[in-house]
Formats: structure tokens, sequence, C-alpha cells
């Protein structure tokens, strides 16, 4: 049987889902192609099982709070001449069960059976909760 093996990364700078969509969409952030990408140092070791279905979770202000779907993986080449990995996402982004996760570098394997669910489409539009609130009923277990 076929594995998937999801990511998951701190989306720095990011202050809400919102303005990571507004990220995404500027040319800084789009390969060649015009899809969102996050360049990292390191190649994931288990990239077959990530682009089978795999996907990236993001986690703005302390929150696990939105995934998008890995396309693929490029490599680039710096202006300093290091070798890169160019994680190309889908511009889809898609809001999921919000979730506390502690500050950590790089990105992590998630696996699939630890992933958030999505968001139901209905709910994914509404106004989000206050991020006090949203962080004080994650922490009892609430969302």
């Amino acid at each position: 049987m076929d594995k998937s093996v999801n990511l998951i990364k701190l989306s720095v700078g990011s202050e809400s889902v919102d303005s990571l969509i507004a990220w995404q969409a500027t040319k800084r952030a789009q390969g060649p192609d015009g899809l969102p990408r996050h360049i990292t140092r390191m190649w994931p070791k288990r990239a077959a099982e990530i682009l089978n279905g795999g996907s990236i979770y993001w986690v703005v202000k302390g929150m696990l709070q939105c995934r998008q779907r890995v396309l693929r993986l490029d490599e680039v080449t710096g202006g300093d001449g290091i070798r890169r990995c160019a994680i190309v996402l889908d511009p889809d982004v898609i809001r999921t069960q919000s979730s506390l996760k502690r500050p950590f570098q790089g990105w992590r394997y998630l696996p699939v059976g630890d992933a958030p669910p999505d968001l139901p489409k209905g709910r994914a539009s509404e106004e989000p909760l206050p991020v006090d609130l949203n962080r004080a009923l994650a922490e009892i277990g609430v969302l």
C-alpha cells in the first residue's frame, strides 16, 4: 500500500491565514509557473510520500490553521550557488481545525493520522474567532 505523509511548517511573519494567502499572491512568493512555493535548505528524505497526496500544514501565530497540497518539489539554486528545495504548492489554501503548536525550526513530518480535519466549506468563510479565545479553547481541547 502506498503511503503519504504531510509537512508542518511555521508561517513566519504571517499575522493570519489571510496574510499568508496575500503573501503567496505576490510574485516574490511564486515560481516561474505562477504557483506559490516555499524554499527550504533541506530536501525532504520522504519526498515520495509527500508527493503521494501530502500537504503542508501551516502554523500561524502558534496555531495550526490551514493546509495546502504539495504539488511537487523543484530544485533551485540561489544566488549563493547553494542547492535548495522549492516546495511547490496548490494555490488553494484549506482551513483546518485549529490546534496549538509550540515553536520549532524548519519543518517536520506530520503523519496523515495526526493531521487535523479540514473545516467544512461553510465554516471556512466564517469570521475567525479572536486569537486569544481560539488559543484558550485549543488549550482545553475544545478545538
